[in-house]
C-alpha cells in the first residue's frame, strides 16, 4: 500500500478520487471519518476548523481521522466567516457536515446558500437521527442509534446485557461508509447533469439497512429475535469464540460441513462430537469444543489451524493485529510519522490509494489552500 507524504498534507493523492475537491465543516466521529476516506482515494480534503477546535480529547498529531487532508482556520459565527466558506464551497465538488439540522442553514452555510453558489455541489450531511423526524433535533450517540434499529440486541450472550460494540457498527459502518456511498453516487449524478443534490445520510437510516439479510432470515423463520440463539450470533457452537488454556481467545467459523469437519479434526473431537445439526445437543457440543481448546495456548492453537480451511483464528488486540503475517504482507497497516494506523481500503488496479500525509493540524494549510483553490480571502489581511 503506497504511503506518501511527511504530514504536511498535499493538494491531492493519485487515487481513484484524485482531482475532486471536498470541503469538510470539522466535526467529531462519523463525518472526519468519512472525509478522510475521501482523502484516501485522492480526494483534495479542505477541514475548516474552527479556532479553539471542538474535535477529539486528543493530540490533533494523532488524530488519524484528519490524515491526509489539509485545514484551515474559519470562524463560522465571525461575520466574514460564512462569506469564506462559500468562497472554497464555490470551487468544491462536495462539501461534508455534521452539524444538527437546521445548524448550518443558521450559519448561512446551508444547502441553499451553497448551491446558490455552486448548483453541481454535493452536499453530504452526517447526523445520528437524520433530517427530519420526531427526534432530529435530539442530542444522540452511536450506542443510541444502534440501540433503536435493532442491531444493540443482536449483540452478546442470552441473559446478558447487550455487548458494546465500540463505536463501529453506528458511527463508520451505518454512518460514514453510507454517508460516502451517497456522495459518489450524487457525484456521478452532478457530473452527468451538471445538477447537485442534498446526501441525507442518518446512522439510523445505515444501521438498520446493515441488518437487511437478519430481516430476511428472520421472515423466512430461520431467525429468532434474541440474543445467543442463531447461527451467526453466537448461538451456534461452531461459530464463536472459545478461551484458551492461557486466557485468550480463538475464533471459529465452520460453517459450511467440508469446514466443520476439517475444524473438529484439527480439533481433535471428532470421535465425541455431537451431529452439528442436532439443535437439542448444541450445548453439549459447545462443553466439548470449550474443553478442548482450554488444553492448550492461543499461540499452540494458532500453529494447529494455520494454512487449513477450518475457519479458525486467534484473537488478536488492537496492537497485535498489525504483526498478523496475513495482515503484515498485504501492507493491511501502515506507519505515518510514528503512528501505526490501517492502510487506505479498498484496492485499485489503476488508481492506487495512498496516505498522502499526517494529521492536518488546524489552520496549518491556510497559504497553500489559498493559492491551490485560488481564495485570497482566507489570508489574513495585512496590517
Amino acid at each position: 500500500m503506497a504511503v506518501t507524504g511527511n504530514g504536511t498534507g498535499a493538494a491531492s493523492g493519485d487515487g481513484p478520487l484524485a482531482g475532486v475537491r471536498v470541503v469538510e465543516l470539522a466535526g467529531i466521529g462519523p463525518g472526519p471519518f468519512a472525509a478522510m476516506l475521501l482523502a484516501d482515494l485522492g480526494a483534495d480534503v479542505v477541514r475548516v476548523d474552527r479556532p479553539g477546535g471542538g474535535g477529539l480529547a486528543v493530540d490533533p498529531a494523532h488524530d488519524i481521522t484528519n490524515r491526509g487532508k489539509r485545514s484551515v482556520l474559519l470562524d463560522l459565527k465571525s461575520a466574514d466567516g460564512p462569506a469564506r466558506v462559500l468562497d472554497l464551497v464555490e470551487r468544491a465538488d462536495v462539501l461534508i457536515e455534521g452539524f444538527r439540522p437546521g445548524v448550518a442553514e443558521r450559519l448561512g452555510v446551508g444547502p441553499a446558500d451553497c448551491h446558490a453558489r455552486n448548483p453541481r455541489l454535493v452536499y453530504g450531511r452526517m447526523t445520528g437521527w437524520g433530517q427530519e423526524g420526531p427526534l432530529a433535533h435530539t442530542a444522540g450517540h452511536d450506542i443510541a442509534y444502534i440501540a433503536v434499529t435493532g442491531a444493540l440486541g443482536m449483540i452478546g450472550n442470552p441473559g446478558e446485557p447487550p455487548a458494546v460494540p465500540a463505536n463501529l457498527v453506528g458511527d463508520y459502518a451505518g454512518g460514514s461508509l453510507y454517508l460516502v456511498i451517497g456522495v459518489l453516487a450524487a457525484l456521478q449524478h452532478a457530473r452527468a447533469t451538471g445538477t447537485g443534490q442534498v446526501v441525507d445520510a442518518a446512522i439510523v437510516d445505515g444501521t438498520a439497512h446493515l441488518t437487511a439479510m437478519i430481516h430476511g432470515m428472520m421472515a423466512a423463520g430461520g431467525w429468532q429475535d434474541r440474543r445467543g440463539a442463531n447461527l451467526l450470533d453466537g448461538g451456534c457452537p461452531f461459530y464463536g469464540t472459545y478461551e484458551t488454556s492461557d486466557g485468550g481467545y480463538m475464533a471459529v467459523g465452520a460453517l459450511e460441513q467440508q469446514f466443520y469437519d476439517t475444524f473438529t479434526e484439527l480439533l481433535g473431537i471428532t470421535d465425541r462430537a455431537p451431529a452439528r445439526k442436532d439443535i437439542a445437543r448444541w450445548g453439549e457440543l459447545r462443553e466439548a469444543v470449550a474443553a478442548r481448546f482450554r488444553t492448550r495456548t492461543r499461540e499452540e492453537w494458532t500453529m494447529v489451524f494455520e494454512g487449513s480451511d477450518a475457519c479458525v483464528a486467534p484473537v488478536l488486540s488492537l496492537r497485535e493485529a498489525p504483526g498478523h503475517p496475513h495482515l503484515a504482507a498485504r501492507g493491511t497497516f501502515t506507519d505515518i510519522g510514528g503512528t501505526v494506523q490501517p492502510a487506505p481500503a479498498p484496492r485499485f488496479s489503476a488508481t492506487p490509494a495512498a496516505v498522502t500525509g499526517g494529521p492536518a493540524l488546524p489552520g496549518a494549510h491556510t497559504e497553500s489552500v489559498a493559492a491551490d483553490w485560488d481564495v485570497p480571502a482566507l489570508l489574513p489581511k495585512e496590517a
